[in-house]
C-alpha cells in the first residue's frame, strides 16, 4: 500500500511537471501522452515539443535494433535533444526483429485514446497593431487569416502571415502538422498597402521603442543561421557582444553584412539603425587580419603584446570594450575592466548589487533576481518563513577565470525558462570567487551556516569547473545541500536537476506543512482557552468595578445632597433672622399686605412698610425656600415678574401697595 501511495505521489509530479513543460492543460490528453511513454518525463517532453533537428527517423538502424527499438534508457535520453523519440515508440515493447520499425503499434491490450485537440495561442502584429487569436490545432492557416481579415480589415489576399520556423506555409495547412508550442508569434506583412499618411512620424517611433525586433543572423564560416529576437531600445554594439558569444568571434574581427548604410554608429539602437521591421537579415564571417592567427590557449599578456603591435586593432578592442579573453573567459582576472565582484567589500548588500549591474551590464537585463543582503539574510529568506512560504535556496559561485563563466552566465542563467523557474521557486544568492579574498570570505560563510563539509567541497573544485549553481533545502535541524551543478552543462539537464531538487523540497515542504497546520491547531485550541479564560477574568473584574464605582457614586451624591440641602438651610436661616419685624396695621405708616401662592398651592401672608425694598421681600421668599435664582415672582393681573425689577425698589414704587397676591413659579 505504501508503495502504491508513493507512486501515485510521483506520477502526479511527473504530470504537473509535464503540463508546465509542454503547456497541455487537457489532464486525459497528458495522461495519455505520459502512458503512451512509460511515464518517461523526458521521452514524453521531446515527443510533443518539436527539437531543432526537425523530422524523426522512421526505423532504427539494425545496429539499433539488436537491443531493441529504443537501447536502454540512457541512451535514449542521452540522444532525446537530438533524436527525440515518438510517442508511440516510447511505448512499443522490445522486438528480437532487425527490420521492425520504431513506430511499431502499442500492445494489443492497450487501448488506445484519441488525442484531444490542443488550443495554440497566437501574438500576431500588424504595424502598430496587435492580435490574440486561439484556435484548435486541427485549424489550418486560412482560418487565422481570416480571423485576422476580420480584425485588421486587410483581405487575405494582400496578407502575408510571417514568422512560421518552418519557413512559409500554405493557407490549407493543418496547425498539428507544424508541431507548434502552445504560444507563438507572428506577424503579417502587407507590401500592396500603404502606410496610412496621416500617422505622426513621433508616434510611429514612440511605437517602435515598444516592438521586438527577429535578426535572421548566418554565420557563413560555420553555415549555421541564428533566429534572435531583440528589443527596439538594444545597440548594436550589444547585439554584436551576443553574437561573438555564440560565434566565438570577437567584435573587432566580426565583418558584416546586410546593415543599412544609416546604422554608422555601434551606439544606434536597432530602432534608429534603419533595419527592416520586424525581421531583418544579415551576415557576418570573420574578418581577415593578423591578429587572428593567434592560437586560442594563448594567454593573456600575450594578446596585449599582438595588439600593440597593431594599432588598428588595439583602438577596435578599447573602443569596444572586449577583447579575446572576455569572450573565451581564458584571461586572468586582472585583464578585465570590472570585476564582477569588488575585492575586500566590507558590506554583502553592496557587494551583491555591483554584483546584479556588472551581471545585467555584461549579459543582459533578462536573468535571475539576485538576493541583495548577507548569505545569513538569504537562508532566514527561504527557509525560516511559513512552511508554504518556504523556498529553495540556490547559490551561484561566479569565477571570471573559468572558461566556461561566459557561456553558462549567457546560455543558462539569462534563458527564460530558467530565469521563470528560479523566480518562482528558489531564492537565488550570487557571490564571485575569482579574487582569493572573496572565495575565503564565501567559505567562512558556508561553514557558519552549513558546516565545514561544504566549505570543503567548494574547495575541491577547481577553477575551470566552475561557475557552480549550490541548491540548497532547510530542514529542521540544519540545512542540506541537495545538489551542485557545474558549470559544463546544458539548459535541458540544468532544469532536469532544477525540476528534480524541487521534487524532493516539495515533499519535504508537503511534510512541514501538515506539522506546521497541526501545530497551529493545537496552539489555535490552546490560545482560544486562554483567550475564553481571560475574557472571563475580565468580564468578572469589569463587572466588580462597575459595581464598586456605582455604590461610590451614591454614596458621593448622597454627599452632595446632605451638603446642599445643609447649605440651603443655612442661607434660608441667616435669611429669615435678617428680615426686618412684621409691622402692625396701626402703625402711622403706609403698610402693604402682600398673599403669596406657593408652586403647592399654599398661600404665604405677610405685611411689609411701603418703604420697604424690594430685596426684603425676596429674602422672605428665599426664608420659606424658594430662592429667587430658582424661582420668579409674579404679579396676577397684569402679569409682571417681580424678579426683573431693581431690588433696591420699594414697594410703593413696584407698585404693591396696599395690597397684592403674588404666585411663585419655577424657572426654566
Amino acid at each position: 500500500m505504501a508503495s502504491d501511495t508513493g507512486s501515485n505521489m510521483d506520477r502526479e509530479m511527473i504530470l504537473a511537471d509535464f503540463q508546465a513543460c509542454t503547456g497541455i492543460d487537457n489532464i486525459a490528453e497528458a495522461i495519455t501522452l505520459l502512458e503512451l511513454n512509460n511515464w518517461d518525463l523526458v521521452a514524453a517532453i521531446n515527443g510533443v515539443i518539436p527539437q531543432e533537428n526537425g523530422i524523426l527517423q522512421s526505423s532504427f538502424t539494425s545496429e539499433g535494433s539488436q537491443t531493441g527499438p529504443f537501447g536502454d534508457s540512457s541512451q535514449a535520453a542521452s540522444t532525446a535533444p537530438t533524436a527525440p523519440p515518438s510517442r508511440a515508440a516510447s511505448s512499443s515493447p522490445p522486438s528480437s526483429s532487425s527490420s521492425s520499425s520504431a513506430f511499431c503499434p502499442v500492445l494489443p491490450s492497450r487501448q488506445i485514446v484519441e488525442r484531444q485537440p490542443r488550443m495554440l495561442n497566437f501574438h500576431v502584429e500588424y504595424r502598430t497593431r496587435s492580435v490574440e487569436v486561439v484556435l484548435e490545432d486541427a485549424s489550418t492557416v486560412g482560418d487565422i487569416k481570416q480571423i485576422l481579415e476580420t480584425e485588421l480589415q486587410v483581405p487575405v489576399s494582400k496578407m502575408q502571415l510571417k514568422g512560421w520556423k518552418t519557413g512559409d506555409v500554405s493557407d490549407s495547412m493543418v496547425l498539428r502538422s507544424l508541431h507548434l508550442p502552445k504560444n507563438n508569434s507572428l506577424y503579417v506583412l502587407t507590401p500592396d498597402i500603404a502606410p496610412s499618411a496621416t500617422t505622426s512620424q513621433s508616434s510611429i517611433q514612440q511605437e517602435s521603442l515598444n516592438q521586438n525586433y527577429l535578426l535572421i543572423i548566418s554565420h557563413r564560416e560555420a553555415q549555421r543561421e541564428y533566429s534572435l529576437n531583440f528589443p527596439a531600445t538594444r545597440t548594436i554594439q550589444e547585439v554584436k557582444r551576443n553574437i561573438s558569444d555564440l560565434t566565438n568571434i570577437p567584435v573587432r574581427h566580426q565583418q558584416w553584412d546586410g546593415w543599412p548604410a544609416s546604422a554608422s554608429d555601434d551606439s544606434m539602437t536597432l530602432a534608429s539603425s534603419g533595419i527592416s521591421f520586424p525581421c531583418h537579415h544579415l551576415s557576418v564571417c570573420r574578418r581577415s587580419s593578423p591578429a587572428t592567427a593567434l592560437e586560442p590557449t594563448e594567454e593573456c599578456t600575450d594578446v596585449h603584446m599582438v595588439s600593440d603591435s597593431e594599432g588598428d586593432d588595439f583602438e577596435d578592442a578599447s573602443e569596444f570594450g572586449v577583447d579575446e579573453s572576455e569572450i573565451f573567459g581564458m584571461g586572468s582576472s586582472s585583464c578585465r575592466k570590472s570585476p564582477m565582484m569588488p575585492e575586500n567589500s566590507e558590506n554583502e548588500g553592496d557587494a551583491l548589487l555591483h554584483f546584479t549591474a556588472e551581471f545585467s551590464s555584461r549579459y543582459g537585463d533578462c536573468h535571475p533576481v539576485f538576493f541583495i543582503g548577507s548569505l545569513e539574510a538569504a537562508s532566514q529568506e527561504a527557509f525560516y518563513g511559513k512552511a508554504r512560504d518556504r523556498k529553495l535556496l540556490a547559490i551561484y559561485l561566479h569565477n571570471d577565470d573559468s572558461v566556461l563563466s561566459n557561456v553558462f552566465c549567457s546560455q543558462m542563467m539569462c534563458a527564460e525558462s530558467i530565469v521563470s523557474y528560479l523566480s518562482q521557486n528558489f531564492i537565488t544568492w550570487a557571490w564571485d570567487v575569482t579574487k582569493e579574498a572573496n572565495k575565503a570570505r564565501l567559505l567562512t560563510m558556508c561553514t557558519r551556516h552549513f558546516g565545514s563539509v561544504v566549505a570543503q567541497t567548494i574547495r575541491t573544485y577547481k577553477t575551470d569547473q566552475f561557475p557552480l549553481l549550490l541548491i540548497v533545502m532547510g530542514k529542521r535541524t540544519s540545512n542540506e545541500v541537495l545538489n551542485v551543478i557545474q558549470g559544463n552543462t546544458t539548459v535541458d539537464e540544468l532544469m532536469m536537476r532544477l525540476m528534480g531538487a524541487m521534487e524532493i523540497f516539495t515533499a519535504q515542504q508537503q511534510e512541514d506543512i501538515r506539522d506546521e497546520d497541526e501545530r497551529e491547531a493545537r496552539e489555535m485550541v490552546k490560545r482560544e482557552q486562554d483567550e475564553a479564560y481571560r475574557l472571563s477574568l475580565e468580564a468578572d473584574r469589569k463587572k466588580r468595578e462597575a459595581q464598586e464605582r456605582e455604590e461610590a457614586e451614591q454614596v458621593r451624591q448622597e454627599r452632595i445632597r446632605k451638603e446642599q440641602e445643609e447649605e440651603r438651610e443655612a442661607i434660608r436661616l441667616s435669611l429669615e433672622q435678617a428680615l426686618p419685624p412684621e409691622p402692625n396695621e396701626e402703625e402711622g405708616e403706609p403698610v402693604s399686605k402682600l398673599r403669596i401662592r406657593t408652586p403647592s398651592g399654599e398661600f404665604l401672608e405677610r405685611r411689609f412698610l411701603g418703604s420697604c425694598k424690594l430685596q426684603v421681600l425676596f429674602d422672605f421668599v428665599a426664608s420659606k425656600g424658594y430662592p429667587s435664582d430658582e424661582f420668579k415672582l409674579l404679579t396676577t393681573f397684569p402679569r409682571r415678574n417681580i424678579t426683573q425689577l431693581d431690588p433696591a425698589w420699594t414697594l410703593l414704587e413696584a407698585k404693591l401697595f396696599p395690597q397684592e397676591t403674588l404666585f411663585l413659579e419655577a424657572k426654566e
